[in-house]
């Protein structure tokens, strides 16, 4: 076999995973402590793609998947083991400062030693059954470890994506989105890297071509991240934990209709005719201050009465708003309509604009204009 293709496969793919590996362990981050929790993300996702790095460099430089496949089969199902407890460590993290505990870590360090302790006594066995089916097993408990771990990033990013949805009337779950994508990325990413270990030689680059754009995605998505930590994080450390447990039952108490469902809904309307809620940044804390009353029971009010987030609520008061003022200030261009609404963002005025109404705010304009 011409193993040229792999070489160069393997080269590329190293090159690039060890100059990400770099930034995420090395590079400067502002000097603010709020930046601590992502600082500690980012270098364990170092040390991830650094443990991958010592992977691919053994591959490159050894040839194991060719003159000993078994070592190769087993320094993956390993390195892949590990792999994933660093990754979703960090992704966690990232929304929960307080989940990389050190018992945790070392529970999950026990789980990848017993991992690799049994990767490498079915891979001492004789060549068989008995073998063929351990190695199946060890791959199908790799699967499972994977989903676990994923499992519960989706659940800390929807948790958190809820908080921001019903205390804030910014889209601040815009900010994480990239985590949910990276996250089922990485699922079938690494489904793919399991299953293409046990691939015929000649498919093997396959993998580690694959791996490319994977990488490239998650560094982007860290730096980018870099822009908007500081705000997310700034709303979780004021949020977390008693404010998570607020928002739990204020889901819990939207299908019930206290009495003090009337006071609220008789404070909103008066805060709404002043068109309380063009005003940017609004968070629920601020509204309920403002209505003389606690933020569980508005979120509750909120969510029952109007069955949406505080969020969405908020953005659609301020949708009818800029319809209004489309049609009643042909002077103001689209950009000022947005600000006034109480919009910081144009891009997602017109966003959710469009979603509502299903063109565009200038096309929109328009056309009841014309009919005007």
């Amino acid at each position: 076999m011409d193993y040229t293709i792999y070489g160069y496969s393997l080269g590329i793919a190293l090159t690039l995973m060890l100059f990400f590996a770099a930034y995420f362990l090395a590079a400067k981050a502002p000097e603010k402590p709020i930046f601590a929790n992502y600082v500690r993300s980012r270098r364990i996702m170092g040390v991830a793609l650094l443990a991958l790095s010592a992977n691919y460099s053994v591959h490159l430089f050894c040839g194991f998947r060719f003159f000993h496949p078994d070592m190769a089969i087993l320094m993956n199902l390993s390195t892949y083991f590990l792999a994933y407890w660093l990754f979703s460590s960090a992704l966690t993290t990232l929304l929960d400062r307080f989940y990389l505990t050190r018992q945790r870590f070392s529970r999950h360090i026990l789980y990848w030693l017993l991992f690799t302790t049994l990767s490498c006594v079915l891979l001492s066995l004789p060549t068989g059954t008995v073998r063929h089916a351990g190695l199946i097993i060890m791959a199908l408990w790799l699967l499972s470890y994977g989903i676990f771990l994923s499992r519960k990033l989706i659940l800390t990013y929807r948790q958190a994506v809820r908080l921001f949805d019903n205390t804030h009337s910014e889209h601040i779950a815009a900010y994480i989105r990239w985590m949910s994508i990276f996250t089922w990325w990485a699922v079938i990413y690494g489904v793919g890297c399991g299953l293409l270990t046990f691939l015929p030689d000649q498919y093997v680059f396959l993998w580690i071509l694959s791996s490319i754009p994977f990488y490239i995605y998650l560094y982007w998505s860290y730096m980018n991240y870099l822009l908007f930590y500081e705000q997310v994080e700034s709303i979780l450390e004021q949020e977390r934990p008693e404010n998570f447990e607020a928002t739990y039952q204020a889901e819990k108490m939207q299908h019930e209709t206290p009495a003090y469902h009337a006071v609220i809904g008789k404070k909103l309307a008066g805060w709404m005719s002043q068109h309380g809620y063009a005003s940017s940044g609004l968070t629920i804390e601020e509204l309920a201050d403002t209505l003389g009353t606690n933020r569980t029971y508005l979120s509750a009010y909120i969510n029952s009465t109007y069955h949406t987030s505080f969020r969405e609520w908020i953005a659609g008061l301020r949708i009818e708003y800029a319809k209004q003022m489309l049609v009643q200030h042909p002077e103001l261009t689209v950009a000022a309509v947005s600000e006034a609404s109480g919009f910081l963002s144009l891009s997602y005025f017109t966003t959710i604009f469009a979603e509502k109404e299903g063109c565009p705010p200038s096309k929109w304009r328009k056309t009841h204009t014309d009919k005007g």
